[in-house]
C-alpha cells in the first residue's frame, strides 16, 4: 500500500513538472513575441507639367492601374507644332546655304567669270591702241593733230580699262576659290542653331504629354481637361505598389531586441489573416513618442522609428491604415 501511494505521488511529481516545464516555454515564447501598433505607409509620386498650358485631355482615374511609361495626361500643343514646322523650314533653307557655300561656284558661275575678264581685256587692249595711235599722231605733227585734250581723255581710259581688268581677274581668283572657311563656319553655325530650336521645340511638345514613371496606383486627380497646368500645379498623385511597409515606434527597452531582417507579421482589423513581413529599417537617432503612436500606455517618451516592410501580393493595405506588427525575436525571414 505504501509502495502504491509513493508510485502515485511520483507521477503527480513528474505531471506538475511537465506542465510547469510547458508553461514556461509557452510563457517564454510568449515573452519573445514582440507586438506594436502601427500604420500603414508607402511612397507617393505627385506629377505635373514641366511646362504650361491648358489641359487638353485626362487619361486616368482614381484608383486607376497604371504601368510604367503610360500617358495620363495630354496639354495642347497646336501652337508648338505650328512653330515647329515654321523651324523646319528655317532649317531647311539655311542647310541649303551651307550645301551652297561648301560645293563653291557652279561651272557657269566660272565661265561668266572668266568671260567677263576677256571682255576687260580685249577693252583694255583697244584702249592701250587708242591711246599709242594718238600719242604717234602727235609726235608726228607736232602737237597739232591731236590735242592735249584728246591725248588726256585717251590716257583716262587706257587706264580705266586696265583697272576694270584687274578687278574681273580678282572676281575670277574668287569664284574659283569658293567661299572663306568662315563664311563656311558661320553659315553651319546658323543651322546648327536652326537645328537646335527644331530640338527644343521638338522636346517641348513631347513634355505635352505627361507619363507615369513606375507602376503605380492614381491616389487623386487634382485637374480636369481645360485646366491650366504649370508646373507648380500638380495634375496627379500616384501610390505605388511597392514597397509597402508599418512604420513602428519601439522603446529603448525594445530597441535591443529588435535587428534588421527580423521576421513579421502583420494583421489588420479588416484582414485578420497576418501577413508576413520583415524589419527593414531602424532608426538611428531617437525622438519624441509622435501624436499618431498607438501604444497601451500613453506616455512621453524617447522611442526609434522601426519600418516593417511588407509582402502585400493582393493589395489589402491602404496608406494609413492601423496594424498591429508582432515580431519573432530571434526569427529571419
Amino acid at each position: 500500500m505504501n509502495k502504491k501511494i509513493v508510485g502515485i505521488a511520483v507521477l503527480a511529481v513528474v505531471v506538475v513538472a511537465a506542465v510547469a516545464v510547458w508553461w514556461a516555454r509557452s510563457h517564454r515564447r510568449h515573452d519573445d513575441a514582440l507586438v506594436f501598433q502601427g500604420n500603414v505607409d508607402l511612397r507617393q509620386v505627385t506629377l505635373a507639367f514641366d511646362g504650361s498650358g491648358r489641359v487638353a485631355e485626362l487619361r486616368a482615374d482614381e484608383g486607376q492601374r497604371v504601368a510604367a511609361g503610360t500617358v495620363l495626361a495630354v496639354l495642347d500643343t497646336q501652337t508648338l507644332r505650328l512653330e515647329l514646322d515654321q523651324a523646319r523650314a528655317q532649317a531647311a533653307a539655311q542647310q541649303q546655304v551651307v550645301q551652297r557655300l561648301r560645293n563653291g561656284a557652279r561651272p557657269e558661275e566660272v565661265a561668266q567669270a572668266r568671260s567677263r575678264l576677256a571682255a576687260a581685256e580685249a577693252d583694255a587692249g583697244r584702249a592701250g591702241r587708242d591711246l599709242a595711235r594718238q600719242r604717234e599722231i602727235a609726235a608726228n605733227t607736232q602737237g597739232r593733230g591731236v590735242s592735249a585734250q584728246e591725248l588726256d581723255h585717251a590716257a583716262d581710259t587706257a587706264r580705266g580699262a586696265n583697272a576694270r581688268v584687274d578687278e574681273m581677274r580678282a572676281a575670277l581668283r574668287l569664284v574659283e576659290r569658293g567661299a572663306r572657311a568662315e563664311d563656311v563656319a558661320g553659315a553651319e553655325a546658323q543651322w546648327k542653331a536652326a537645328l537646335a530650336q527644331v530640338a527644343v521645340l521638338e522636346h517641348q511638345i513631347g513634355q505635352g504629354e505627361l507619363k507615369s514613371p513606375v507602376d503605380a496606383v492614381v491616389r487623386a486627380r487634382l485637374l480636369e481637361a481645360g485646366d491650366m497646368a504649370t508646373p507648380q500645379r500638380p495634375v496627379f498623385t500616384l501610390a505605388l505598389d511597392r514597397p509597402k511597409w508599418v512604420r513602428i515606434y519601439a522603446g529603448e527597452p525594445d530597441l535591443a531586441r529588435i535587428r534588421p531582417g527580423m521576421a513579421a507579421r502583420v494583421r489588420t482589423d479588416g484582414h485578420p489573416a497576418p501577413l508576413a513581413g520583415h524589419v527593414g529599417y531602424i532608426s538611428s537617432v531617437a525622438e519624441f513618442t509622435p501624436k499618431s503612436v498607438q501604444t497601451e500606455e500613453l506616455r512621453s517618451s524617447l522611442v526609434y522609428e522601426v519600418r516593417v516592410l511588407v509582402d502585400d501580393p493582393a493589395d489589402v493595405l491602404r496608406l494609413g491604415q492601423p496594424a498591429s506588427v508582432q515580431l519573432a525575436n530571434g526569427a529571419t525571414p
